[in-house]
């Protein structure tokens, strides 16, 4: 692991921010700062930007709710409706191919007009289409086709959040709060499924799994009336042709400077990274349950249903908050950024790998914990990253690796499953995930920086300058 040194003096990351005369290693071509300026000209201060991190941590949550409702309703849908396991699979399946298909898109579009009105017309989308899933399955003849779509499209609306996030972070977050923001918002994930998880189950018991739809749709619509009104004032999701073609000029330089920045190593490294990390977390969370039940038959579900999230809650925020705290003492960005890497990837393998040996349902869930405790820091290692990289255009490229991710995360569910079929073992799945933990963890110590590539360094005049 790389070792953390601090600078000789600490730049101050709101250079970029000022009106006049902000570093040309904001623009990549001449005459391109003044346009980044006009786009991006100020930052949240500390008491708006811990707004923002509460509406959007409520948002990611909220996201999940209307997202894990369908996996939480699925068995009752499948008795209504007498769909078989293939059915089933099917539908539930279809939300990830969607999810893959916009998430390049989304990071683009933000770049362009804000991630801000991304997040507010995908919200109020998304949530509309979860509250109107109940009336698809009852009024289409054949539900199985409905919801299936129904899923598709849900994925494609969702599959643009998290680059809007990254968009909007490095447009409007300092350097040095960056993470924080970014782990606690992507904490929502967590709080979401563990909230879906206990009041969609007693919804699911009472009022039946119609309830589960109407209550995480609505709210999610309302979540995003709140945010246009009072945040935007009600001018935010506004998005003309005009803003597309006009806005963001500094998304039109990072496209023409595309293929040189997919040839940096550094941005290689990001990718390569965040796909090992989206594939080992995908297939904990879709075999975690499955190796419980075939390993501790008798015990009881909701133990090893929520601990590891109550857990992974705050300890994404502690990762957040330790990044964050290091950068403002002066420590190296990039070092800072490996290390939060080598707990996510590194550590969290030492207790998978634990988990191969003949263990106890207590040590199990215990090592469990840990291993999602840890997969936590990579919020504030990798998933920021791209932003000290290329904040002109974070969202795209957070596009990109999250497309890469999904993907990768399919195959690997897949394949993991063909293991257990093949060798009766989960010793075999959990040393594949180690063993594509490290291959992520070694890409990422050996060529990661903090220093800005979405720029043309012969075309600088202060090249020296790195946020």
């Amino acid at each position: 692991m790389a070792v953390i040194q601090k600078h000789g003096k600490k730049h101050s990351p709101d250079l970029v921010c000022q009106k006049e005369g902000p570093p040309p290693d904001r623009t990549g071509a001449p005459g391109g700062h003044k346009k980044w300026s006009e786009h991006n000209n100020t930052t949240w201060s500390r008491p708006v930007a811990r707004v923002w991190t509460g509406v959007l941590l409520l948002g990611t949550c909220l996201l999940y709710c209307a997202r894990v409702a369908m996996p939480i309703c699925s068995v009752s849908m499948a008795e209504q409706f007498k769909w078989s396991k293939r059915e089933s699979g099917m539908v539930l399946g279809s939300f990830f191919w969607g999810y893959c298909f916009t998430q390049v898109f989304g990071g683009y579009v933000s770049d362009r007009v804000g991630g801000e009105k991304i997040l507010v017309l995908s919200a109020a989308a998304w949530g509309s289409m979860t509250a109107f899933t109940p009336i698809l399955a009852h009024f289409c003849s054949q539900p199985i086709f409905s919801m299936t779509l129904s899923r598709f499209l849900m994925g494609l609306l969702q599959g643009v959040h998290y680059p809007s996030l990254a968009s909007l972070c490095s447009q409007k977050v300092v350097e040095s709060d960056r993470g924080f923001l970014m782990s606690t918002v992507a904490s929502g994930s967590y709080l979401g499924t563990l909230v879906i998880g206990g009041a969609g189950s007693l919804m699911l018991d009472l009022y039946g799994w119609e309830s589960v739809f109407y209550v995480s749709g609505l709210l999610s619509v309302l979540w995003a009336y709140c945010m246009w009104k009072y945040l935007l004032k009600g001018e935010g999701p506004i998005i003309t042709l005009e803003s597309l073609g006009s806005g963001g000029s500094h998304s039109k330089l990072s496209k023409r400077h595309w293929l040189r920045l997919l040839r940096q190593p550094a941005v290689c490294a990001v990718i390569i990274t965040h796909l090992c990390t989206a594939s080992t977390f995908f297939t904990l969370l879709s075999w975690l349950p499955t190796f419980f039940k075939d390993t501790f038959p008798d015990a009881k579900g909701w133990v090893f249903n929520v601990v590891p999230w109550l857990v992974a809650i705050p300890s994404s925020l502690f990762s957040g908050f330790l990044s964050d705290h290091l950068i403002a003492q002066g420590y190296d960005t990039a070092s800072v950024r490996k290390m939060m890497q080598f707990f996510s990837m590194g550590v969290s393998s030492v207790f998978t790998l634990l988990l191969c040996g003949n263990t106890t349902f207590a040590w199990a869930v215990a090592f469990v914990s840990a291993t999602m405790g840890f997969t936590t820091f990579s919020h504030s290692g990798v998933s920021v990253n791209v932003q000290d990289l290329a904040p002109s255009c974070a969202g795209a490229l957070f596009g990109v690796m999250n497309t890469c991710g999904a993907f990768s995360g399919v195959l690997m569910v897949y394949f993991s499953g063909y293991l257990i079929e093949t060798t009766g073992s989960w010793t075999s799945v959990f040393a594949l995930i180690t063993t594509v933990n490290l291959l992520g963890l070694c890409t990422f110590l050996a060529f990661a920086e903090a220093r800005r590539v979405d720029i043309d360094p012969s075309k600088a005049r202060y090249a020296n300058i790195h946020i």
